[in-house]
């Protein structure tokens, strides 16, 4: 007799510390689970998506915040950052409808979110609102799947 055996789903979450070395760890461990389930061709656009998010992150919250990283099927994956920050920024205000404009050349900052409508299959955020503390803020999530014909990476 064959015993058949099912994968569940899987997932991982990362708690993270308010440290500037944080986006780094969750790349190497986003790199490390892609790697792990077979998902490798996804590690450059899924790193640049966790970058921005986490990066965000910890440049825009005053407490922890952790990266969850869920498989959605067949070469996709749900990355979704929580922090204590409830502001919602665009893209995720729209529900991942329409695009968000490139910053001008010259400008410091708002490209991040840009790469994220640019690269992202699709995205979407939740408010999180906690009756004890710590709980509340925010929950961005972005999904990406391998295409073999264009990767996020060739953008950069």
């Amino acid at each position: 007799m064959t015993l058949a055996t099912v994968t569940p789903p899987w997932a991982y979450t990362l708690q993270l510390p308010q440290d500037p070395r944080a986006p780094g760890v969750a790349r190497t461990t986003l790199r490390a689970v892609l790697r792990v389930h077979g998902m490798r061709e996804l590690s450059d656009t899924a790193e640049l998506l966790a970058t921005e998010l986490v990066t965000n992150a910890y440049l825009h919250s005053t407490g922890p915040y952790s990266l969850r990283l869920r498989g959605a099927g067949r070469q996709r994956v749900r990355l979704g950052v929580w922090d204590t920050n409830p502001e919602i920024p665009e893209p995720f205000a729209r529900g991942g409808v329409g695009g968000v404009r490139a910053s001008s050349p010259l400008s410091e900052r708002g490209r991040g979110l840009h790469l994220v409508s640019m690269c992202a299959d699709s995205w979407g955020a939740y408010a999180m609102c906690g009756g004890l503390p710590g709980q509340g803020g925010k929950l961005l999530w972005v999904e990406c799947a391998w295409k073999p014909e264009c990767q996020c990476g060739d953008l950069l």
